[in-house]
């Protein structure tokens, strides 16, 4: 199955209709740049929904932003005939099979989880499967490619998310970071 890595539609849901599936519902054409017909038509098999976290919420809150997309990804996902949640590449191939299109979490932006190893491994137990490490502003233990440099890269605890990223099986996206991070990350990281 053709899987794509990086939709912003829970964004465009949360922000053009403050979450409301009725106002914006993607199983029918929306005047965005996507939604679930379209994907079909695209034949893609496998869809990385992305919860972005604005860098705006780096010292607080970025939590609760991203759990209000994942649940908007949550409810479109249950409620469409086209989708099924899927956490494993297994789930992507028996999804495909049945001529659905496998629903997958992706978070847009390190600030998600506050500062906590623990905030990251519950985003895991929701059905998160990627996190890019950080958006358009440094975090407070990665560097972001559109910001002032502050760390050189990760700092320690930058290093420790990634360990803990790799130990659960998330994958680390170093879309938006700072060279001297996708540096650090590549040096340190496990898999994948």
């Amino acid at each position: 199955p053709m899987i794509d890595t990086h939709n912003d539609l829970p964004e465009m849901i949360h922000g053009g209709a403050a979450g409301n599936l009725d106002k914006m519902d993607p199983d029918k054409t929306l005047s965005i740049d996507t939604d679930i017909p379209r994907l079909k038509q695209g034949l893609v098999g496998g869809q990385f929904f992305a919860a972005y976290v604005p860098s705006s919420y780096i010292e607080k809150g970025g939590a609760r932003f991203a759990l209000e997309e994942i649940d908007i990804i949550d409810r479109f996902t249950k409620r469409s005939p086209s989708l099924e949640a899927a956490r494993t590449a297994d789930d992507i191939v028996r999804i495909h099979k049945t001529g659905k299109i496998a629903s997958l979490i992706g978070i847009e932006g390190g600030q998600a989880i506050e500062n906590s190893l623990g905030a990251l491994r519950m985003f895991y137990n929701l059905g998160v499967r990627y996190m890019t490490l950080t958006h358009s502003s440094t975090t407070p233990w990665a560097d972001a490619a559109t910001d002032e440099p502050k760390h050189g890269g990760l700092t320690r605890f930058g290093e420790e998310v990634v360990h803990e990223m790799n130990r659960l099986g998330m994958m680390v996206d170093i879309s938006h970071v700072s060279d001297g991070t996708m540096v650090d990350v590549l040096r340190i990281s496990e898999a994948p």
